[in-house]
């Protein structure tokens, strides 16, 4: 190589640029040195040989983590178009060695005092600020302001990536826009020192260590790919002796390391990446586009939109690089931009809308690529056990997020869904669950699905728990169940352990769960942890769980809420209080609904009968005691009703009582709300009976103008969450006047939209379409018309 005598070859870079990755690609060729040193932790050079096997598909990112705590990990991403990963390649293809120089990540993840060594993700890439840094001297800004550019993205496209395919034809014309950056570079750390990049002190004496020993082997033959920020720091002529001084007493762990998939989106700025790019995919096409980027670029989008179902046709691609074109020779740039191709396609294929602008700017700028690491690579027990799971299951693992609906009478689909609810025990969030669209049903489940690099690390963690994601989430259950210390968080376990299907964890989690449900007196928390139970006793329906002792628990905890529920709702309770225990009522009134209706819960017959009389008895203590808030009275009341165990004449009662002078006014509000309120059809109730609604309308009317202000609010929050039409119906009958006034006019009383009588004959030819969806469809024709 020409430039031996001099040293060896420094190529200063930019982390995830297509133009520095094709430059490098031309110098190794031009150069053709005898072996290739690489910015990165060499913990990695054990594992640099996978990156020539077939299965090796970039993105993919070098992942280092703590021996002894996963959780201290740290990612080297590396894209098919960063010039890392193009040097690595050029080595394995040329047959030299390559070998990583940075600072180990023994190091780095180990801490300690004084500026800490960090990991690529944390550094800047050329003209990027780091986290965690408050004054940092950025290159690409000041080499931009420089040369006359206020956008130093802008600045970089024109000079190195609208640079042609290959620097050149000869040596020195490959090299040249290395020599030209590292002397930008040199005159900004001669100027700003080391621009507020202290850490990059120590990592540099590492490189420079590394550099000797290849220099002993390789003589100067040799040529080193680095962030362009290091390189005159690399060229400085410094000791061994300071070099080791300081690097001298760095704290150090045991790391392992191994190979991951990364994602395009997770090279994005926007995805959290420190040192990333804003537009990985754009990038990615600069890259393997050979010629016409941008007319290539435009029919990508083009095909992207029509895939939308957008009239995108050849004439709007021909117009769109047209008027890019004439953009780019406006703005003084060599080349269209994707500033000028983004403004284009939103003039010419978008209609000047950013809404399809916006998919493009997703799904093609920043993308969805997700890479492949081949069977080979070193893992952990529980990835391989995962990954072996997942492609069983049919679940392969997607940078783009989507939603999978499961059917859970389907074999399949149910060990997809404990698969997930497994890995959500383990910390690992590959799924989400959401509502399903199809039904409500115990047998359908919806997820949303997104993999992210992330998990890797969580899957690291959780391994400690296990080799097999089954053995692994039952011992992590058996031990939350173990440390939980309330009873909500043990039957919320239980409640995951029936989903994930773990019968070998349930019995220790139910031992904790009796234990500690026989040790709380909390009425709060105790009716906080009975509907995951009931909920928990709904699953044996459809996967076959045994949940018998799961319903004995149940049973005894619906007992002593039964016993402790009324003294605790006359204890003096404030306004926040009653509304917290108002909601308790309600997720208690609808567990007890599902035990006493699970197949696998509570026996029929006796034992159902007695918790819905037991809890009824409840309901109405509440309603007809004084020192309950008038909140919760109204809410018993309301239950009460919707179960039919009190007539409608009671209701009003009990409405009349709570409505009349001598009760409070913000009392009286707070019974309207727990009545009427929380949206749970209580609008529609007065709609339909206008006796309630007259005694409301009364009540109203009554109140003293001093106290009206107080209440308002109560009634805003109560009315305000009827849907409009309910709203508008309601504003309609009090407009018309009280009900008592049309009857004695002769006038039979009615909802809008509503005859005052049933349409008899209409009702009847209902009955058979009613019977045949309760299933008892066989008896329509017997029914007597009229019956």
């Amino acid at each position: 190589m020409s430039t031996a005598a001099a040293g060896p070859l420094l190529l200063g870079v930019r982390h995830h640029g297509p133009g520095s990755a094709r430059a490098v690609r031309a110098a190794l060729e031009a150069a053709r040195p005898a072996a290739v040193l690489v910015e990165g932790p060499p913990e990695g050079d054990a594992l640099l040989h996978l990156a020539a096997e077939p299965g090796m598909r970039p993105p993919v990112a070098l992942l280092a983590h703590a021996a002894d705590d996963p959780g201290r990990a740290a990612f080297w991403p590396l894209a098919a178009f960063s010039p890392e990963w193009v040097a690595i390649r050029w080595a394995q293809d040329a047959g030299v060695p390559v070998r990583f120089i940075d600072l180990p990540a023994a190091h780095s993840l180990a801490g300690g005092p004084g500026p800490a060594p960090g990991p690529p993700e944390t550094e800047p890439a050329a003209g990027e600020s780091g986290p965690g840094e408050s004054v940092r001297l950025d290159p690409l800004a000041a080499l931009a302001g420089a040369a006359g550019y206020d956008d130093p993205e802008r600045w970089w496209e024109d000079v190195v990536e609208h640079r042609g395919a290959e620097a050149g034809d000869t040596t020195a014309d490959a090299l040249a826009p290395f020599e030209a950056i590292a002397g930008a570079m040199a005159a900004l750390r001669e100027s700003g020192g080391d621009g507020g990049h202290g850490r990059d002190l120590v990592r540099e004496a590492y490189m420079r260590q590394r550099m000797r020993a290849a220099r002993r082997e390789f003589g100067t033959g040799f040529a080193v790919v680095c962030g362009a920020w290091h390189v005159p720091a690399l060229r400085a002529r410094t000791t061994v002796a300071a070099d080791r001084a300081l690097l001298a007493g760095l704290p150090k762990v045991k790391v392992e390391t191994a190979w991951v998939p990364w994602t395009h989106r997770r090279l994005a700025r926007a995805g959290g990446y420190g040192a990333g790019i804003t537009s990985p995919g754009w990038y990615a096409h600069l890259f393997d586009a050979r010629d016409r980027p941008v007319e290539r670029w435009l029919t990508k989008v083009a095909g992207l939109l029509r895939a939308e179902d957008r009239q995108v046709s050849p004439s709007h691609v021909i117009e769109a690089v047209r008027l890019a074109g004439t953009l780019a020779a406006v703005r003084g740039r060599p080349l269209p931009g994707l500033p000028e191709t983004m403004d284009a396609v939103r003039a010419v294929m978008c209609d000047g809308s950013d809404v399809p602008l916006a998919l493009v700017e997703d799904r093609l700028v920043v993308g969805d690529v997700l890479g492949e690491v081949p069977d080979t690579a070193p893992a952990v027990p529980l990835q391989r056990d995962l990954t072996r799971r997942q492609r069983t299951l049919r679940l392969k693992p997607e940078a783009r997020e989507r939603e999978l609906e499961l059917d859970l009478r389907k074999d399949t689909d149910a060990d997809r869904s404990r698969l997930l609810h497994r890995l959500r025990l383990l910390g690992i969030g590959w799924g989400t669950p959401t509502a399903s669209r199809g039904g409500t049903g115990t047998f359908r489940e919806t997820w949303r699905l997104c993999w992210e690099p992330e998990l890797s690390v969580r899957v690291a963690e959780a391994g400690v728990w296990g080799t097999t994601v089954a053995a692994a989430a039952t011992a992590r259950a058996e031990a939350d169940a173990a440390a939980a210390g309330e009873l909500g968080e043990v039957t919320s376990l239980a409640e995951q352990c029936l989903l994930a299907g773990l019968s070998g964890a349930l019995p220790a989690v139910l031992r904790a769960l009796a234990d500690r449900a026989a040790l709380d007196t909390d009425v709060a928390r105790l009716a906080k942890a009975l509907p995951a139970l009931a909920r928990s006793l709904r699953y044996g329906d459809v996967r076959g769980t045994d949940t018998a002792a799961l319903g004995t628990v149940a049973a005894g905890l619906a007992e002593r809420i039964c016993v402790a529920l009324p003294p605790a709702c006359a204890a003096g309770l404030d306004a926040d209080a009653a509304a917290e225990l108002r909601g308790h009522l309600d997720a208690v009134h609808g567990a007890v609904g599902l035990l006493c209706a699970a197949s696998g819960g509570l026996a029929a017959g006796p034992a159902e009968a007695g918790l819905r009389d037991r809890w009824g008895a409840v309901l109405r203590t509440l309603a007809g005691r004084d020192r309950v808030p008038g909140l919760i009275r109204g809410r018993a009341v309301r239950l009460l009703l919707d179960d039919g165990r009190i007539a409608v004449e009671e209701t009003a009662r009990l409405m009349g009582l709570a409505l009349s002078p001598a009760v409070a006014p913000a009392d009286a509000a707070g019974w309207i709300e727990g009545f009427a309120g929380g949206g749970a059809g209580g609008g529609t109730l007065l709609v339909h009976d206008e006796r309630l609604l007259g005694l409301i309308d009364a009540w109203l009317t009554g109140i003293p103008a001093d106290a009206f202000t107080g209440v308002l609010p109560l009634l805003r929050r109560t009315f305000g969450a009827y849907e409009p039409g309910v709203r508008r119906s309601l504003g309609e009958l009090v407009r018309r006047g009280p009900a008592a006034a049309r009857s004695a006019a002769g006038v039979r009383a009615a909802p809008q939209g509503f005859a005052p009588d049933l349409d008899q004959t209409r009702a009847d030819a209902m009955v058979p379409l009613a019977l045949l969806l309760l299933g008892a469809g066989a008896g329509a024709d017997a029914r007597p018309a009229g019956g």
